[in-house]
């Protein structure tokens, strides 16, 4: 199909030899078609040599046929091409605005989902100019089989809402007119399980760990594109445009590990607030795997608009933990990144998390004793606390209605307007970590934990997209759909909340100094005179 079709989409599964298929389909084309000029570009360019080696590493040694077709074979991070006796030629380009200039037949857009709308459409298919001219063309009986020039996608799905999604689907359609030459195909994991390239007890092993992620398996693996429904409360580019953060901060023994201040708990800086969110949940639910305790790390910075811009630094999930073991992890990730403030939902078990945060609590694995803390927006629970001179940084979160509404309104602004920045893809995460230093030598579970941050907040934003939501009485309520979560969107909307409500100091007019502090003077003592 690639070879009868000028535009050609390909939604393929992990490990469906996509790249190897390329490779001996690129070589076929550059032996046939003699002055063949063949581009593949990619976000990364480490990914696009991939198939180049695949040619010289695995194709080359086994033909001694297709040996003798090629001229030169030069695969470095600074050039990366193989050149054909014929005089076609492979090349590799990163998709960027340093690749302008280059030219093409035919152009692959490897893992596309990854690459820039502007970067395709203004630079790599620029490429596409003028088409290979043999010379049998120029006789008259030809003239009329002039080739045009062809581009192919490949990726795994994505979300729906990215605009890979409506290439794909343009294409889906466009299969189906035979007027056009156009060609759209999905390979799920199925397929290479089928041909042996998948172990199938590899896949039970993967869907079994705790780790597994759904959504992330339906992306990669399923080949279905997934999405926000009609009419979300919560639209995935509102979303996806805030995934700024690509350092998060990290406990001070992994960061240690890595050996980058990146990841380090910086100091904070004035007028900064640290807040610390916490949804509770304790016992993990097998009726609707809904209950799990999330929490999230704000750091709150002010801006000139006497506003604080969110920046989610950190975030965390726990399942099936006892109400001594998730204070002690919320009293002590509070100390460690030196928080201003700790938002718990009172609601259910958040009670006996309180009542163990309002007393000294001792760390059994090291000793150390964490103080009492007291509740600062609510005389009531803070009249629980029974040790004098606790600080008063718990802002107890008491569901209503009301309440409920503005922080799902709250959190949706503050996507909206950009207020808000959150760790990037585990994907972007994953290609970074790989230039640190310190990463590459940790063991897989380190690594895991490392990138848990990242994925994390792919979840989050896999609950928002699906979260249900009515609209009554003049009120937003929220809701999960049958076997989904909101814990994360739980926590994460209550501590942009109290962003809020702590922006009100900000607005404050500072007490004016009086002029006569400006200069203070000492009363002079006069001495007798000396004439």
């Amino acid at each position: 199909m690639m070879a009868v079709n000028d535009h050609v989409c390909v939604i393929a599964s992990r490990g469906c030899g996509k790249s190897f298929l390329i490779a001996v389909f690129c070589c076929w084309r550059a032996i046939l078609f003699p002055g063949t000029k063949i581009v593949i570009a990619s976000g990364k360019r480490d990914q696009s040599i991939n198939i180049l080696e695949k040619i010289r590493d695995e194709l080359m040694p086994v033909s001694p046929y297709l040996n003798d077709e090629i001229r030169n074979v030069t695969v470095t991070n600074a050039r990366a091409e193989i050149v054909f006796w014929n005089g076609s030629r492979m090349k590799v380009v990163t998709a960027s605005d340093s690749a302008r200039g280059n030219r093409a037949n035919i152009l692959i857009c490897d893992e596309f989902r990854l690459l820039k709308k502007d970067v395709v459409d203004d630079i790599l298919k620029k490429f596409l100019t003028n088409p290979r001219h043999p010379g049998y063309v120029d006789k008259p009986e030809y003239m009329s089989m002039q080739e045009p020039n062809k581009e192919y996608y490949l990726s795994s799905a994505y979300y729906k809402s990215h605009w890979s999604y409506a290439k794909a689907r343009d294409f889906a359609m466009k299969t189906m007119d035979d007027s056009k030459s156009y060609f759209a195909c999905g390979f799920p994991y199925q397929l290479p399980l089928l041909e042996g390239l998948y172990m199938r007890s590899q896949i039970e092993d993967e869907m079994s760990e705790s780790t597994f992620s759904e959504l992330r398996w339906s992306i990669e693996m399923l080949s279905l594109w997934f999405g926000d429904d009609e009419g979300s409360f919560f639209n995935f580019e509102d979303i996806d445009k805030t995934r700024q953060i690509t350092h998060v901060w990290l406990p001070n023994e992994m960061s240690a590990k890595l050996g980058d201040n990146k990841f380090r708990i910086p100091k904070k800086a004035p007028d900064e607030k640290r807040i610390l969110s916490a949804d509770i949940a304790l016992m993990p639910s097998t009726r609707h795997q809904n209950d799990a305790a999330s929490i999230f790390i704000n750091q709150a910075v002010p801006t000139r608009a006497q506003r604080y811009m969110n920046n989610i630094m950190f975030t965390e999930n726990y399942e099936g933990e006892t109400t001594d073991r998730l204070s002690l992890i919320i009293r002590r990730t509070f100390d460690e990144f030196d928080c201003d403030y700790i938002v718990l939902d009172m609601r259910g078990p958040g009670v006996g998390i309180f009542d163990t945060l309002i007393k000294d609590i001792v760390d059994p694995e090291s000793g150390e004793i964490y103080p009492a803390l007291s509740c600062c927006n609510s005389d009531v629970y803070a009249d629980r606390c029974k040790v004098r001179g606790a600080p008063k940084v718990i802002w107890a979160i008491n569901g209503s209605s009301k309440l409920n509404s503005d922080c799902a309104i709250g959190l949706r602004d503050a996507f909206r307007s950009g207020r808000i920045r959150i760790p990037s893809s585990e994907y972007d995460a994953e290609a970074m970590l790989a230039s640190v230093k310190g990463y590459g030598a940790r063991e897989a579970e380190e690594k895991l934990r490392i990138q848990l941050p990242y994925i994390n907040t792919t979840l989050l934003i896999n609950e928002l997209i699906n979260l249900q939501h009515d609209e009554s009485s003049g009120y937003v309520r929220i809701s999960e759909k049958s076997g989904m979560r909101k814990d994360r969107y739980s926590s994460l909307s209550y501590n942009i909340y109290v962003s809020s409500q702590l922006e009100q100091d900000l607005s404050k007019p500072k007490e004016e100094v009086p002029t006569s502090s400006y200069f203070v003077f000492k009363k002079p003592v006069l001495g007798k005179k000396r004439w």
